[in-house]
């Protein structure tokens, strides 16, 4: 049987399953292509729910160990070196059995929700910082890729590998373009500070990137100024709870809120590319809102 990713994926996870030579009690083992040397054969497969870009199992091993499988349509070690990053900064993240070519293989989690202990988290990772902004490779943004070329200075970082960026798509109407690169030479890095903290940042945080009410998945990282991830988590339908505990452990400089409608236009650009032309009206609103 074939498991299929939602969306515009072509990518497959091919699941063959047959008795094994031995019990008649012995459960029936998945055959993935090209599965992991090193773990033990997958038994009982089920497709999961979710996901814009990869295609995505659970299951268990042999050995009893509950997994969640997942083909990506980019090197799996690019997602698994930004878990290793979370984790290596206490972030609760699923531990990665194995990336191998395009398929990573991760611990399945699960437990009780703990929204405010998820915000204080983040906003401790928020306290880990760089040297400088960027991160030391592309890594993925859904359907595209994030560039994280690296920058001495936020504005520069934010109007290049955030919004020129993806100015070039052709989801982006031509008259929008000219808007945004007319903020871009100007208004727009005058608007942000120099040199904040380089804050370590999920990237994506929003609901569907977090398992249980507890566990960060799906992450994105790079050095950037923690404002950017609080816009994308203003706009995301994430508990009150997990805000309220995030600003009370660290909260937002006076200046955020007259900066977050322009930290916004990077993930409405990502939606405009992704979803199309109904994320174009937004975007004509925080230009309006400065007058740009």
């Amino acid at each position: 049987m074939a498991f299929r990713a939602r969306g515009d994926s072509k990518v497959a996870l091919q699941a063959s399953r047959g008795a094994g030579a031995g019990s008649a009690r012995q459960a029936a083992l998945v055959d993935i292509p090209g599965w992991p040397a090193q773990l033990p054969p997958l038994v009982n497969a089920e497709p999961l729910p979710g996901g814009l870009v990869c295609t995505v199992l659970g299951g268990t091993l042999a050995d009893g160990r509950q997994v969640v499988v997942k083909r990506c349509p980019y090197p799996a070690e690019v997602e698994a070196d930004g878990l290793a990053a979370l984790a290596a900064a206490g972030a609760p993240v699923p531990g990665v059995l194995a990336a191998t070519g395009d398929l990573l293989v991760l611990e399945r989690v699960d437990g009780t929700p703990d929204w405010a202990g998820l915000g204080r988290t983040v906003a401790l990772l928020h306290r880990v910082t760089g040297p400088r902004f960027g991160w030391h490779r592309d890594n993925s943004g859904g359907r595209i890729t994030q560039h994280n070329g690296w920058h001495d200075d936020w504005p520069t970082f934010f109007v290049e590998n955030r919004v020129r960026v993806h100015l070039a798509d052709p989801a982006v109407p031509d008259p929008l373009r000219r808007r945004l690169e007319r903020a871009c030479a100007g208004a727009l890095p005058a608007l942000l500070p120099a040199r904040p903290p380089a804050s370590l940042t999920h990237g994506d945080l929003w609901t569907g990137n977090v398992v249980g009410g507890r566990w960060l998945v799906d992450p994105a990282v790079a050095y950037v100024d923690r404002e950017l991830e609080l816009a994308f988590m203003d706009r995301a339908d994430l508990p009150a709870e997990f805000h309220d505990a995030y600003r009370e452990e660290w909260p937002p400089d006076p200046g955020y809120p007259q900066r977050r409608p322009a930290l916004q236009l990077h993930k409405l650009l990502v939606n405009v590319r992704h979803f199309g032309e109904r994320y174009v009206r937004p975007i004509e609103t925080v230009l309006d809102g400065y007058g740009w």
